[in-house]
């Protein structure tokens, strides 16, 4: 097995006295396990960021053995670990996409969205700017996996127009007149979920992430990736002290 690919690492795990278990997401081949010799030294560290964009190249006898994987840093994110914002963003975002994502297969649409939420935190000045990219990427990979939202249409009447509520069990899109009666039961929906462009504001932020979070930590982040949801919820609680 080779593979030499640009990569997004997703997390570092010691390994022995002086390596590292590293696993990045590529764009053809999906999430990528490999060993790096010296992963733990002073040198090796810095690249070793989950966030960063590598150049990685994978090297094993046989798919069933852990490849050797040795990398070159293209671009640093580890001035963003300096803000707590845009650190729990990147942590959020590579701890959930590594334990949900199954190994070997390819989400060439997740590698652009996640390449895209990451520029995105590193360009805004403030949360706001980014923080609706993350519910759309939790959206996206809801649906990448088998779990998407039908949000286009209205479960009840089948209209595309008035769309405002969501179902917590259907996942589905509910019409304001379609919903009367049973609003306190149903998620409103923030239209920028639908029809894309940058949240409008803090409201529907957090209502898009009440969505995606229901739907993520039913269907999705189970069992031993029920860890990760931890990295979620200190994002959140940064996100609404930032909202004030």
């Amino acid at each position: 097995m080779h593979i030499d690919a640009t990569a997004i690492v997703l997390s570092v795990r010691a390994h022995g006295e002086h390596g590292a278990v590293v696993r990045a997401l590529t764009p053809a081949d999906g999430v990528q396990p490999g060993y790096v010799r010296g992963g733990r030294s002073r040198a090796l560290r810095p690249v070793l960021q989950p966030g960063n964009l590598v150049r990685g190249d994978w090297r094993a006898r046989a798919d069933s053995q852990l490849a050797a994987l040795t990398v070159e840093l293209i671009e640093s994110r580890a001035p963003l670990f300096a803000e707590a914002l845009p650190a729990g963003a990147i942590e959020w975002l590579t701890a959930l996409t590594v334990a949900t994502l199954p190994e070997g297969q390819g989400y060439p649409r997740l590698y652009a969205a996640l390449d895209a939420v990451i520029a995105a935190v590193e360009a805004a000045p403030a949360a706001r700017g980014w923080a609706g990219l993350v519910a759309r990427y939790e959206l996206l990979l809801l649906a990448e996996l088998g779990f998407g939202l039908a949000l286009d249409q209205c479960a009840a009447t089948g209209s595309r127009e008035d769309l405002a509520f969501v179902s917590p069990k259907s996942g589905a899109a509910v019409s304001r007149g379609a919903a009367h009666g049973y609003e306190a039961r149903l998620f409103p929906l923030p239209p920028f979920l639908v029809a894309g462009g940058e949240a409008p504001d803090w409201p529907a932020i957090f209502g898009a992430l009440a969505i995606t979070g229901h739907f993520l930590e039913r269907d999705l982040v189970t069992g031993r990736a029920v860890e990760a949801l931890a990295a979620r919820a200190r994002l959140i609680d940064r996100l609404r002290r930032a909202a004030g």
